[in-house]
Formats: C-alpha cells, sequence, structure tokens
C-alpha cells in the first residue's frame, strides 16, 4: 500500500481548540512542476559570535595557548610558593605566533604552577580521554619534568607527568582519562626541577572529537549540524568578514597552513555591545579555512565563502581602501578559489594538498562583501566580478544589498545589480514574528528571469527576551510560515540560512540563536526544529498548492507550500497553522494519486512561549500517531499553532 506519513512537529496551543473549516480544500497540482529546487536550498550561516569557534564547535579546551591575548597572562593563573625562587616572562620573537612564556625555576621545590581557565571552564567528562599537548624548548642542559593535571577546583581528576629533555622546540604528549564529570574544569601544569624552559600551544583537546580527528571539532554541535543535512555551509560570516577595521578583517590566508603558525587577532564582538563586553574573545583560527572545507565537505554541503571587498563594516569605522589599492583583495579572492579547486601542481593547491586533502573542494560559489552597501560597494562588486569571471566564470558570486531587506540602502543597490545580472543576492531580515507572516508572499511577484534571491540571515526576534528566552516557539513558528514562501518560490530563491548559528550560553552577545550550549551539553531550539524540518524535507520540485486558484499565505492563518521529491518519489506538502484554533482541511491531489493511506501524525502542545533548554531539550519535539487518510476526501486537522509535514508515496 502507498503509505502517507503526516508529520505536525510542535503545536503550541494557547486557546479553546475550536474548530474552523473556512479554508476547505488544499489542491496540489501533481502534473506540471513549477520549478526544480535546489540542493542548496535550506543550508547553515556560520560566524564566530558568542563564542561559536573558539570555545565552541572548536574543541580546543585552552583558552590563549599561545599567550598572545592582549594581555599575555589572560586566562592563567600563576601559583607559586616565592616569587625568589621563580621567574615568567613573556617573549616576542616576531613570527606570525610570535610570543611564547620562559619558566625560570631555581629551585626544585619552588612549587611553580600555571592554572588555565578554560572558556568559562573546560567540560570534562568521566571515562572519556583528553589529549594534551605543549611545545617547549629547553633553555639549559637540566631537563624538565612538569606534571599536568585537570581539576575540578582543588582536586584533580587526572594527572600524568612530562619530561621535557630537548633544546629545540619539540612537541610533548599525554592522554589525560577523567575520573569525573566536571562542568567548569581547569588545567593545571606544575613545574617541578630546577631548569628554564620555554613553553607555547598549551592544548587540551577530547579525544572523542567529530571523526576522531585529533585537534579537530566538538562531536556533538557538528552532529547537530549533520542531523539537519544542509545544503551549504556559509563562512566565516557575517560581520566577521568586514572587522571594525580592515586590519581586523578575516583573511583567509592567515587561517591555514601549520596550526602553530597561525597568527591570532581579537574577535570583532569582543567589545561590540557594551551590555555583554567579553574582552576575552579572540580568534585563534584553529578552526580555519581549510578545517571549514573540510567540515562542509563531512556534512555533504556546498561551501560559501565571503571574503572582504576592501571594505570594513559601515556600521563601525566604515574604512575602505581606495579603488588602486584593491588588487590584493582580489588577489586574495582568485587564491581563496586556487586553494579550493586547484591542482596540486598550483600555489595554494599544493598547500591543500599539504595539509591532507590532495582533491579538490570543488568550490562553486564565492560571495563578495557582507552588508556593504552605497556606490563604494558597487564600485568594488564590479570590480571583483569583472576579474573572477573572466578567470572562474562558473564561479557564482554572492553580493550584498545592505543590511536590510528594504528602504533606500536595499533600493540603491537592489536595481544596480540586477542591472548586471549578478547570480545572488544577498538579503537579511531580522525581525518581529510579524514582519514574516505578513511576508510570506514577498517573492511571489519576483521576476522570475533575474538575479536569484539568497536568504542569507534572518531570524524573528521576540524583543521583550532574553538570551535563550528569545528563542520561543512563536518565533520559530512565524519563521515557519515565512519559509513556505521561500519554498514556494524556489525558482527565485534558491539558497536560505537563519543567523547566526552557534552560541555559548556563559558568553554570548546576540540572540536569539539555532543552538546553544553549555561546556558539555547543547541543544537544537525550536527554530532548529524548524530549519531541521525543512531541510530534510525540501524536495527536489515545486509543486503549486492553492486554494481557489490562490496561494495560501496567511488565508484563514495556514501557510502551504508543496513539493515533490523525486529521488524518494513523494509528494511532501507544509502546513503551518499560525491561528489558536483548530483548523481543517481536505488535501487533493491531482493526477494519480488515489486511494486510501495511512498517515502517521506527530504534534506538540504547550504555550507559544516554550522554548527548549539544556535541561529540557525535546520539549519542542514530536509525538505521533496513525490515522487513515483518503485525498480529497479525509479532512485533515491542523492544531493551533503547529507547523505539518505531509508525505505522501507516489
Amino acid at each position: 500500500m502507498k503509505r502517507l506519513i503526516f508529520i505536525a512537529l510542535i503545536s503550541l496551543s494557547t486557546g479553546a481548540n475550536v474548530l474552523a473549516q473556512s479554508l476547505t480544500n488544499i489542491s496540489i497540482n501533481t502534473i506540471k512542476p513549477v520549478a526544480p529546487i535546489q540542493s542548496t536550498m535550506w543550508g547553515v550561516f556560520f560566524e564566530d559570535i558568542n563564542f561559536a569557534a573558539d570555545g565552541g564547535i572548536y574543541a580546543e579546551l585552552v583558552k590563549n595557548r599561545s599567550f598572545e591575548f592582549l594581555d599575555p597572562w589572560m586566562g592563567w593563573d600563576i601559583k607559586l610558593k616565592s616569587d625568589r625562587d621563580v621567574s615568567f616572562t613573556i617573549i616576542n620573537r616576531g613570527t606570525g605566533n610570535p610570543r611564547f612564556a620562559r619558566i625560570k625555576i631555581n629551585n626544585d621545590t619552588s612549587g611553580f604552577s600555571l592554572i588555565n581557565e578554560g572558556f568559562r571552564g573546560m567540560g570534562i567528562k568521566s571515562g572519556e580521554n583528553y589529549s594534551f599537548s605543549i611545545l617547549a624548548a629547553l633553555q639549559t642542559d637540566q631537563p624538565q619534568k612538569i606534571r599536568v593535571e585537570l581539576m575540578d577546583s582543588l582536586t584533580s581528576i587526572s594527572s600524568a607527568e612530562i619530561t621535557i629533555d630537548k633544546k629545540g622546540w619539540s612537541k610533548y604528549n599525554v592522554s589525560l582519562k577523567a575520573g569525573s564529570t566536571v562542568q567548569k574544569a581547569q588545567l593545571k601544569i606544575s613545574f617541578l626541577q630546577k631548569a628554564i624552559t620555554d613553553i607555547d600551544m598549551v592544548s587540551v583537546f577530547p579525544e572523542n572529537t567529530w571523526k576522531k580527528r585529533p585537534g579537530g571539532l566538538r562531536n556533538d554541535l557538528v552532529q547537530l549540524l549533520a542531523d539537519m543535512k544542509p545544503g551549504f555551509v556559509r563562512f566565516p560570516g557575517g560581520c566577521i568578514v568586514e572587522g571594525r577595521d580592515l586590519n581586523n578583517r578575516y583573511q583567509w590566508k592567515k587561517t591555514v597552513g601549520d596550526i602553530n603558525d597561525r597568527e591570532l587577532i581579537i574577535n570583532r564582538w569582543n567589545t561590540e555591545f557594551a551590555h555583554r563586553s567579553t574582552p576575552d574573545y579572540f580568534q585563534s583560527f584553529g578552526l580555519g579555512f581549510y578545517e571549514y572545507f573540510l567540515l562542509s565537505e563531512d556534512l555533504g554541503a556546498e561551501p560559501l565563502p565571503i571574503i572582504n571587498c576592501g571594505m570594513a563594516c559601515q556600521f563601525n569605522t566604515s574604512e575602505l581602501v581606495t579603488l588602486d589599492q584593491l588588487d590584493p583583495y582580489i588577489q586574495d579572492a582568485l587564491d581563496l578559489i586556487e586553494f579550493a579547486n586547484g591542482t596540486i601542481n598550483t600555489k595554494w593547491g599544493k598547500l591543500r594538498a599539504d595539509m591532507g586533502h590532495p582533491a579538490p573542494f570543488n568550490l562553486k560559489m564565492l560571495g563578495v562583501g557582507n552588508e556593504q552597501w552605497g556606490p563604494q560597494y558597487m564600485e568594488r562588486y564590479e570590480a571583483f566580478a569583472k576579474v573572477l569571471k573572466v578567470k572562474y566564470p562558473d564561479i557564482k558570486l554572492v553580493s550584498s544589498v545592505g543590511p536590510f531587506a528594504g528602504g533606500d540602502l536595499f533600493n540603491y543597490l537592489n536595481p544596480l545589480l540586477r542591472d548586471m545580472n549578478a547570480d545572488l543576492l544577498d538579503e537579511h531580515y531580522y525581525m518581529s514574528p510579524d514582519f514574516f507572516q505578513r511576508n510570506a508572499k514577498r517573492y511571489d511577484n519576483y521576476d522570475r528571469s533575474s538575479s536569484k534571491i539568497f536568504a542569507g540571515e534572518y531570524a524573528a526576534h521576540v524583543r521583550d527576551t532574553e538570551g535563550q528566552g528569545r528563542s520561543i516557539w512563536m518565533a520559530a513558528l512565524s519563521e515557519a510560515a515565512f519559509m513556505t514562501g521561500l519554498e514556494r518560490n524556489a525558482e527565485v530563491v534558491t539558497m536560505c540560512s537563519y543567523a547566526p548559528l552557534f552560541a555559548h550560553v556563559d558568553a554570548w552577545q546576540w540572540a536569539p540563536n539555532l543552538i546553544w550550549f553549555d561546556n558539555l551539553r547543547s541543544y537544537g531550539t525550536a527554530s532548529y526544529q524548524v530549519q531541521k524540518l525543512f531541510s530534510l524535507n525540501k524536495g527536489t520540485e515545486v509543486l503549486s498548492a492553492t486554494y481557489k486558484g490562490a496561494p495560501i499565505a496567511g488565508e484563514d492563518s495556514l501557510y502551504v507550500s508543496a513539493v515533490r521529491d523525486q529521488n524518494t518519489k513523494e509528494l511532501i506538502v507544509k502546513i503551518v497553522n499560525t491561528s489558536s484554533a483548530i483548523k481543517q482541511s481536505q488535501l487533493s491531489f491531482s493526477g494519480k494519486v488515489k486511494g486510501s493511506y495511512k498517515a502517521l501524525v506527530a504534534w506538540m502542545e504547550g504555550d507559544l512561549k516554550a522554548t527548549n533548554s539544556l535541561n529540557q531539550s525535546q520539549v519542542l519535539s514530536p509525538k505521533t500517531k496513525e490515522i487513515n487518510f483518503k485525498p480529497g476526501s479525509t479532512f485533515i486537522e491542523f492544531p493551533p499553532h503547529s507547523v505539518s509535514v505531509i508525505k505522501v508515496k507516489i
């Protein structure tokens, strides 16, 4: 028997279950598809905000591991019995990773220790192994023995000893097995013998990283992304691309090659918001462009790197380079494409191969600038496009239309970019839930033959809440309503991504976010559940879904989109009910979709202000049951405040 699956994911009831039958029939045209759906339709946006990289998905547990913060001892606590027996200094050698610490111990009983606090502590799990490593070099003939400990306050939960016995820089490693689970552990390094020792790149990684890669990514956070099956990964942002000034911009060449030589910079979100200041927020670039391309490949997602176009953030300094000084920025773009796609006989392709990936990453898209606006951006985009389209005509370029999807800045750039046949226009909207419901028809009348749309950053903002409290169901429900309009217009809208992606509960600057985490746990918000629902059911072709011949985008509080998946041979219909009443409707399929079906119903009831959390990560998750269903004859109920998916094998 053909099988139909009905998923009403997360319905949140706040009022009486009043039966309403105004919209009595949803007609799905299965004969004539409207347009193909790109594999990139639903993706993810990564920016190093809210401790998303260091302290987040990059699994390093040691903060300021190479003493490169503005205060080289930030994150470190120094313990000693007598300052007469010990001296400790920071030496700057002037390279990409210039600083290291010199520890001089004059007495075997001096009792000198360094303690690192981690990123709001270190998350340690009982029974798991952690890899400690350090670069060290002796300045004396006497060896130095160090004791390495993971600490729960004053209690050691794992320890080991290492003997440093070489005068040249060498890497020393030891594995530590945790004896207990600690949310905010610390690393303690004790120097036990009389010697002069230089140290650098002090590191602790869980051995259970994503795909077990040494020095890799945090497993649970990557798994949440993998579960979404994103079509693309945008990286590195976001305003990180621009920097507060050009010196602080993201420069991809400084994020590849030997991890020990990557040049740390201050994160532009360090002091951006006075009420959420994070003076210890820096970028080590342990998660650099190579790791980003590798992650995209792991996820089966297309990489979408964004590159600086010679303009710093216009909300900050508005610094820019003159057009006659733009060539190095354009060359960076050309070299990035070569790093991703070049053969091993090219300069940058060889570096990629030397890092462990001889095969190309098959880069197909590149963003020029982030949220730039005005004639200065237009001049620079044209300069980039002129060169890139000649050298790499198959690479699609993503262009900015400003920070807002409307208003003077948008209205200036939008027609100019369309006149030059720009590939993809990057529209951003951080708006109220009401905006998303009212604008579900935004793209219904866009020119189908003009530039395509990348809905690059969007999230419904509930203004009277803070932090994790902003990720409520009302926001996700409104986003879902808007997303049916994005999907319905897949002929125009070819890429979409919620933003931002990650946030540490103790170190965030911006909310709402898709995924929240602490040092040990993580969870997907209500918006994550919606994004995942759409991504896992994106289909391959858009179908027409109408009521009395018109698209359904707010009629009787319902929002509808329909697709067909040629790979799984399924019809997929998404229905969002934003009202507090139960809605009923028949689904009619044109063509040869006849007979009776078993339907699997999954639903959730609660409150519009309900959220998931670290302690209750599955509050907004589906329950299921089976029902009998016959297209065109059976009324299906859509619960109050619900997102639903109907899938039928054909």
